[in-house]
């Protein structure tokens, strides 16, 4: 006895079923505490940027990542963007935190590096329509990267990463 064809479903009975999916599965990581706790850590110490201007594109291009003073657009409350926000905030801040001036911080050529190869400020952040701020012009750079240079020659932060992240070994850097 042989068994007659299965009859495949219509693709529009697919696309319903798989549309329902997706929403259910939506629905779902919403229940995931991750990525919604929205308390900036205090601010121990910031950074003296050299000017002014400096300062704006430092906050305008980094400060949402880099320092304790995250701005949390509504998109931060919905996963899985809000996972996605929340793991390049936590990896910026430990990175590179001028919140945290006290601490030890990656030298001035790790971050200009980051700036000059066009990793930093990173294009998922500057696609967005409220970063706009943040797409640095040739200007922008010039005066950022030639910024920090100044900043960790008048204000250097407590010690310097030595070999990237934790665990480091710290190097004071000369006042």
């Amino acid at each position: 006895m042989t068994s007659a064809p299965r009859r495949r479903p219509p693709p529009r009975t697919v696309l319903k079923w798989g549309a329902l999916g997706v929403v259910v599965l939506l629905a779902l990581a919403q229940l995931v505490p991750y990525g919604r706790s929205h308390k900036n850590p205090p601010v121990t110490q910031a950074a003296r940027f050299p000017s002014a201007a400096v300062a704006k594109i430092a906050a305008d291009s980094c400060g949402d990542c880099h320092s304790n003073l995250t701005k949390w657009p509504w998109y931060t409350n919905v996963a899985p963007a809000s996972w996605l926000v929340q793991s390049d905030v936590d990896g910026g801040r430990e990175h590179w935190n001028f919140s945290e001036w006290n601490t030890a911080q990656p030298s001035a050529d790790a971050v200009i590096r980051q700036i000059q190869s066009g990793e930093m400020p990173p294009l998922k952040y500057t696609i967005m329509p409220n970063h706009a701020n943040a797409r640095l012009s040739s200007a922008d750079k010039r005066l950022l990267i030639d910024g920090i240079r100044r900043l960790y020659v008048s204000d250097p932060p407590a010690a310097i990463k030595v070999n990237g992240s934790r665990p480091y070994a710290m190097v004071r850097p000369g006042r």
